[in-house]
């Protein structure tokens, strides 16, 4: 039985619409970076505060987006998130001046948090009602969102149109689909009740959240890398063409997206626990093979199997999370994601860093230790068994018993 009015699917379709938002006017918005800094004549440095004051507006709202998602529901929250955030991504092709684009990426950041917090939350309320993982298939949805905002930039550049034309074409209509999409959320209930929690009080931060949180970190680190020196790598190291080095990148992130949508299944045969270190040890196997090949074939390969690797740790640890304290979900999700997220951003800088040090294909052994971690720390994912003694007997409780213990 369940107590739902609204049928799952449509809840699922409507959160994997906000996960769809959320790709699309991120790869929109980095599609027309460049477009953005010729028109402002900015040089790298001074581009670079633009896209920290991203990173610093999405910490700065993660402390207040975890809490609000408890307190409202993730129901009443992710609309106006989405709605904000496929606003908030059109005033930075306006930008007339470098202060004006890092005050408009920093609101761009912020609203993120909001909409990210709500819809991994909510997406953890329809995967319990669903009674199996479906987490995985959402963050698919976010990288296919991504794919579809960077082809949308790719061919607003190609027909010479402006930034803010395209940032404008991409986010107006999402804010109005996001109306349309709030009817099929599942209604908002009160959080399940447990012995030792309040959902209005902040959660602290307990070890096991800081170890989601590194773990999160780890796949970030990863991600991030991956996404800045595959192409750099296979160009200068191995000597690709660019239009090879290229199809490298093309290959990870290919592989990402396709091992997310595969992973609801894997990790529903496997479990949290097994699928999460066989990925890690997959992962860390891939890169280190693309290291240590020297054949640009290998390499390549090597990189898709790291990007099937990483595809779904992330997913596992966020459902993780928010099944770990159901009447805190938004506050340990957010929580994760902010040790999580703080990876992608410093991934690039950590590797450069150690690539003028020690060379690239050393620097990118990291990545590779980083993976064999995330396998080694597989266990915390087991599902935290403590009574529940009220607990609706309905889906919500049976669906979370099942999709963690699997």
């Amino acid at each position: 039985m369940t107590t739902t009015h609204r049928p799952p699917t449509a809840a699922r379709r409507a959160v994997s619409h906000f996960f769809i938002l959320l790709g699309i006017t991120s790869g929109a918005w980095a599609a027309r970076i460049p477009a953005v800094k010729h028109d402002l004549d900015l040089s790298d440095g001074q581009l670079s505060y633009g896209l920290l004051a991203v990173a610093i507006g999405l910490v700065t709202g993660m402390r207040f987006a975890g809490h609000l998602t408890d307190r409202l529901g993730s129901a009443r929250l992710i609309t106006p998130a989405a709605i904000a955030t496929a606003l908030t991504v059109i005033p930075p092709g306006y930008a007339p001046t470098l202060p004006a684009l890092i005050a408009t990426l920093f609101l761009f950041g912020f609203t993120n948090a909001f909409l990210d917090v709500s819809m991994n939350a909510h997406g953890v309320e329809v995967e319990r009602a669903y009674g199996r993982p479906i987490m995985s298939s959402f963050h698919g949805m976010f990288s296919l969102g991504c794919l579809i905002g960077a082809g949308i930039g790719g061919l607003f550049a190609a027909l010479d149109l402006s930034a803010a034309t395209t940032l404008t074409a991409v986010g107006l209509p999402l804010a109005l689909t996001s109306l349309y999409a709030r009817r099929h959320l599942l209604p908002t209930t009160p959080p399940p009740a447990t012995t030792t929690t309040t959902p209005h009080r902040r959660a602290p931060w307990t070890g096991w959240i800081i170890l989601m949180g590194v773990v999160a970190f780890a796949g970030l680190v990863g991600e991030g890398a991956a996404n800045d020196w595959t192409a750099v790598y296979l160009f200068q190291n191995l000597g690709a063409s660019q239009a090879v080095a290229a199809a490298g990148f093309a290959a990870f992130s290919t592989a990402m997206t396709v091992g997310r949508f595969a992973g609801d299944h894997l990790a529903q045969r496997l479990g949290p626990v097994r699928l999460v270190r066989y990925s890690g040890l997959l992962a860390a196997a891939g890169l280190t093979a693309a290291l240590l090949s020297g054949q640009i074939p290998v390499a390549i390969a090597g990189f898709t199997l790291f990007g099937l690797g990483l595809a779904t740790i992330v997913p596992q640890v966020f459902s993780a999370a928010g099944n770990h304290d159901p009447a805190r979900a938004g506050q340990a999700i957010a929580q994760v994601a902010t040790v999580g997220y703080a990876g992608l951003v410093a991934g690039p800088a950590i590797i450069g860093g150690a690539a003028e040090l020690v060379g690239l294909p050393a620097a990118l052994g990291i990545p590779a230790l980083l993976a064999a971690f995330m396998a080694a720390s597989a266990g915390a994912l087991h599902p935290r068994k403590t009574p529940q003694p009220h607990t609706q007997p309905t889906g919500t409780g049976a669906g979370e018993t099942d999709t963690r213990s699997r």
